[in-house]
């Protein structure tokens, strides 16, 4: 029965993790679209979505599934409520992602306001962080998940300066204002990303050791 469990237990951790791979995976393919103004590849990143939103129905209804079978307890369990929790955060990480897709094809069809220089270092910055993530889930790494939350305080920063670089374009010339509005929502979104990542990587002690912060 142990055995079982912990076989179950294994494939729901390794399935939330390759839908995290997933969500990592569009991450440069929208950065291609909103830098490169590869709008072709739009397409390429809905159908990643879908991918993910396939994923998290099948492991939540793993999930359950464990839960009436076995009716694990301690950390098996706590392992459980972290991907039923994480499952949200990741398919919410698609969704932005998509955005910025979606944004960077419709800024494609004018004239750049500027090098979109911060953004590219946010969708970096993300993709760091989600590698690491991943490696803090699969190897119950505390230490490395906290690393993960204090990356996102670059991704924040990043957000910030783009903000204000943005209103000052805005000030300097109203004819920006639609252009710049809608880069400052692209940040908005890959700013929501490493938000839904640190979640995760805050819920990782609790899950390792039992205990809460504070």
């Amino acid at each position: 029965m142990r055995e079982a469990l912990e076989n179950d237990l294994r494939a729901v951790l390794n399935g939330a993790l390759n839908m995290l791979g997933t969500v990592e995976r569009m991450l440069p393919v929208a950065g291609d679209v909103l830098l490169r103004e590869n709008v072709e590849r739009l397409g390429e990143v809905k159908a990643l979505d879908r991918e993910v939103d396939a994923q998290e129905a099948q492991i939540e209804a793993e999930c359950l599934r464990i839960i009436a079978l076995h009716q694990p307890v301690a950390r098996d369990l706590r392992m459980v409520a972290l991907i039923l929790k994480s499952l949200s955060d990741i398919e919410r990480m698609g969704d932005y992602v998509v955005h910025v897709a979606e944004d960077g094809a419709e800024l494609a069809q004018a004239p750049a306001l500027k090098r979109y220089v911060n953004l590219a270092r946010m969708l970096d910055r993300l993709g760091e962080m989600s590698q690491n993530l991943r490696t803090a889930i699969a190897d119950r790494d505390v230490t490395r998940a906290e690393a993960t939350v204090q990356m996102d305080d670059e991704v924040d920063d990043l957000y910030e300066q783009i903000q204000r670089e943005l209103v000052t374009y805005m000030l300097e010339d109203p004819r920006n204002i639609s252009k710049a509005l809608m880069l400052m929502r692209v940040g908005r979104s890959l700013e929501r990303v490493g938000d839904h990542m640190e979640n995760i990587a805050e819920r990782v002690r609790y899950w390792v050791t039992g205990q809460r912060e504070g």
